[in-house]
């Protein structure tokens, strides 16, 4: 079949976590001709009228969507699969509602609350709304209570670094620290409980009975000096050059004390699939408190398709190809129309 591989358009000069989506539609266009698919990638702006043009010519069966921004913002991307929905096109992945209640962190935080999901208690956002400090803090969290800033919709641990947390201010201090941040964080912003502990991602794959939690990854923090913060910030993912870079490796291997926890983390993530109407694939990230909570921090809807990222990694030890997972979540897609 014919696949546009939809993907944001990236600028001469562009920032690492800008270029990653290049590598991920040669990957993925790689797979899909392994699948013995044509594809084409195809570049997306907020041009709409000129998309909708490229891809009545182009005609795809299917299309790819690896949207991760537009206009320079993660806070937009909803608004691809919201076309594509409204043009009758089967694309992969979740839905733009799900987009919506997700990418606004502080809405998908709500959600979960309001479902008896377990997130960090909040603070915000701001500039958005009115402020509001949401429920006590987890009962382990140490004293005095730390919170972490970060961007409302913006991803890919954009501006976010150990440096930054707040050591249990009031509330008009928090709110003068989110206004001053605000305008390096995409413009809008919240607080966040520092949950001290460890910290896990879980990668989700769509089925043909309903979805795949592939094997849980640890982010281990290594050389830190006595009472740094363990954060997986910017400088941790896109900067080669620094030492968290280097001393934040993931594993999948845990001792049989652990078998447990691994498996609560496994069910929440189940259930924020059911709960945010996710498809195709997706990933959540978790903080676990030294008094073996789990907390989820975020649901990322469309997760670095990379093959040296996170979720190839979980791919890997799962046992599942790369191209069999690219075929799966063009399954799903064929199975689920336009949209999930």
């Amino acid at each position: 079949m014919r696949v546009a591989v939809l993907h944001n358009a990236v600028a001469a000069g562009a920032p690492p976590e800008e270029r990653d989506v290049l590598v991920q539609v040669e990957a993925v266009r790689a797979a899909l001709g392994d699948l013995g698919h044509a594809a084409e990638p195809l570049a997306c702006t907020l041009d709409f009228d000129r998309l909708q043009r490229e891809l009545a010519a182009l005609r795809p069966t299917v299309i790819f969507n690896l949207v991760e921004a537009l206009g320079g913002s993660d806070g937009l991307q909803h608004l691809v699969p919201a076309l594509l929905e409204a043009g009758g096109w089967p694309y992969t992945g979740a839905s733009g509602e799900a987009f919506v209640l997700t990418n606004h962190k502080v809405l998908a935080k709500e959600r979960m609350a309001a479902a008896g999901l377990p997130t960090p208690s909040w603070f915000g956002p701001f500039p958005h709304r009115g402020m509001t400090l949401a429920d006590p803090p987890p009962v382990s969290a140490p004293s005095p209570v730390r919170w972490i800033v970060k961007s409302l919709r913006e991803h890919a641990s954009f501006g976010l670094e150990a440096d930054d947390l707040l050591r249990d201010p009031d509330p008009a201090v928090l709110e003068a620290a989110l206004r001053q941040r605000a305008p390096g964080l995409g413009g809008a912003c919240f607080a966040e409980v520092f949950v001290d502990g460890r910290e896990f991602n879980l990668a989700l794959l769509a089925r043909a009975d309903g979805v795949e939690v592939l094997p849980p990854a640890e982010i281990t923090f290594e050389g830190l000096r006595p009472g740094q913060p363990r954060v997986v910030g910017y400088r941790a993912k896109w900067d080669e050059d620094s030492f968290e870079y280097h001393h934040t490796p993931r594993r999948f291997d845990f001792p049989a004390g652990d078998a447990p926890l691994l498996d609560r983390l496994r069910r929440l993530a189940h259930r924020c699939w059911a709960l945010f109407g996710l498809g195709g694939y997706a990933r959540v990230d978790f903080r676990v408190d030294h008094a073996g909570q789990p907390w989820i921090l975020e649901i990322n809807t469309n997760p670095c398709l990379s093959p040296d990222a996170g979720f190839a990694a979980a791919l890997h030890q799962a046992g599942i190809g790369y191209a069999a997972a690219v075929g799966r979540i063009l399954a799903d897609a064929r199975r689920t129309g336009a949209g999930a």
